[in-house]
């Protein structure tokens, strides 16, 4: 399956071309930069294509980040996804940014939490926390940092995400410290391709995680507990 791969939430404009029959990334780049992937994504794309020696119409799926992230650059990203699927006739899927942070530490220490966060601002993150294995313990929210830190009750956790720094510096005295901290500012665009070609299309649709309104005022709600096993 070849699929290309979009980001534009968050600090970089990136994508990549996956064949996961080789399994391998033929290409990609990313572009750090916090504005203006509305004018740097569709010649980052073809660049990238042309690369991969490949034409558009090979695709077998398109795949973006859906958040959460810059609202802005959300909609530059899954527009272009759905543009390309429309013109090729293929697939467009959405993976969400806080899972893609979590993807290449899946698997790696099973008895370590990943811990994603991602600025929210106003002393808010976007949060997700998962198993090592990659099971849901707190679903995709917005909180407070403060409620953030409740995440030390699961043990010293791998902090991934461009707020894993502000995590890590308010992280409870009296708790483990974290196993690793790891802020990038984007994900890895090969983890959004590899995901994209995990989900399933019916699943996964490329439209916006929007956790909170854009100008709303997020909830001070305390962390989630952790999603019951089925």
């Amino acid at each position: 399956m070849l699929i290309l791969a979009i980001d534009t939430a968050l600090e970089a404009c990136s994508a990549g071309v996956l064949d996961s029959a080789a399994p391998r990334m033929l290409a990609q780049e990313s572009l750090p930069m916090q504005r203006g992937h509305a004018e740097a994504l569709m010649p980052l794309i073809a660049r990238v294509v042309a690369r991969a020696g490949i034409a558009f119409d090979a695709l077998d799926r398109i795949v973006a980040t859906t958040g959460p992230g810059s609202f802005t650059g959300l909609r530059v990203g899954l527009s272009a996804a759905r543009g390309i699927a429309l013109a090729t006739g293929k697939p467009a899927v959405g993976v969400s940014t806080l899972t893609a942070y979590a993807a290449p530490h899946v698997g790696e220490n099973e008895r370590r939490a990943i811990v994603s966060a991602i600025d929210a601002r106003h002393d808010h993150v976007y949060l997700q926390v998962a198993a090592g294995n990659g099971a849901t313990l707190v679903p995709p929210s917005v909180v407070p940092i403060a409620a953030a830190l409740g995440a030390a009750r699961f043990g010293p956790p791998r902090l991934v995400g461009n707020a894993a720094g502000l995590l890590a510096a308010r992280w409870p005295a009296e708790a483990e410290p974290p196993v690793l901290i790891d802020p990038q500012p984007a994900p890895d665009i090969g983890w959004v391709a590899w995901l994209g070609a995990a989900v399933t299309p019916d699943t996964a649709p490329a439209r916006p995680l929007y956790l909170r309104a854009p100008d709303a005022k997020p909830s001070a709600a305390p962390l989630p507990h952790p999603t019951p096993a089925s």
